[in-house]
């Protein structure tokens, strides 16, 4: 009889090979593919799931370093990107970027606000609206731990040329438009 650890090492080496997830052919049609061609296949998909958990990693690091949760993070990341096109924030604007309510906004800004990640000012063009920003010290400790570490995806990429960056785009993309559950029913429930 295996070990829990045995088995879980046999079956973590294996979890996304196509044989592993779909032994009878039921949701994928193998015809066409030889032998070599579904373990390359499954190679690619653990090479995906790898990279899954980085960045399933670096979101955890981040979220406890800067002791926030997945929210406040990505409200953070569209501060710096507003700052960085010269756009002023508001909370509307957060609240689309988020698809969020407004209530929820509110919350959200209070939070990072006593927290000290965000200071609120007077919209200097709409005195109905107010303008969000990040304070220059949670800008700086974003910038040096999770944004320099994110930016290495680019280091990544610029290793690629030019025609392996088309290819890869077009993989990705593809892979996205096909799991997509937009016009999937039992995703809407």
């Amino acid at each position: 009889m295996s070990s829990p650890d045995e088995i879980d090492a046999t079956i973590s080496s294996g979890i996304y090979h196509l044989d592993s997830n779909d032994p009878h052919q039921e949701l994928v049609d193998r015809s066409g593919l030889t032998e070599a061609d579904i373990r390359q296949i499954s190679a690619l998909m653990a090479a995906l799931g790898r990279l899954r958990d980085a960045e399933q990693r670096l979101s955890d690091a981040s979220l406890r370093y800067m002791k926030l949760n997945q929210s406040d993070m990505r409200a953070l990341h569209y501060l710096i990107v507003c700052a960085n096109h010269g756009e002023i924030a508001t909370p509307g604007a957060i609240a689309g970027h988020l698809h969020i309510s407004t209530a929820s906004t509110t919350k959200l800004l209070d939070r990072l606000e006593r927290a000290g990640h965000i200071a609120r000012h007077a919209h200097p063009s709409d005195r109905r609206a107010l303008a969000i920003a990040i304070t220059p010290h949670t800008h700086d400790a974003a910038m040096q731990t999770v944004g320099r570490q994110q930016a290495k995806r680019f280091l990544a990429a610029a290793r690629l040329t030019p025609a392996e960056r088309e290819t890869v785009m077009r993989f990705l993309d593809d892979m996205a438009e096909e799991i997509d559950v937009g016009s999937e029913e039992w995703a809407r429930s």
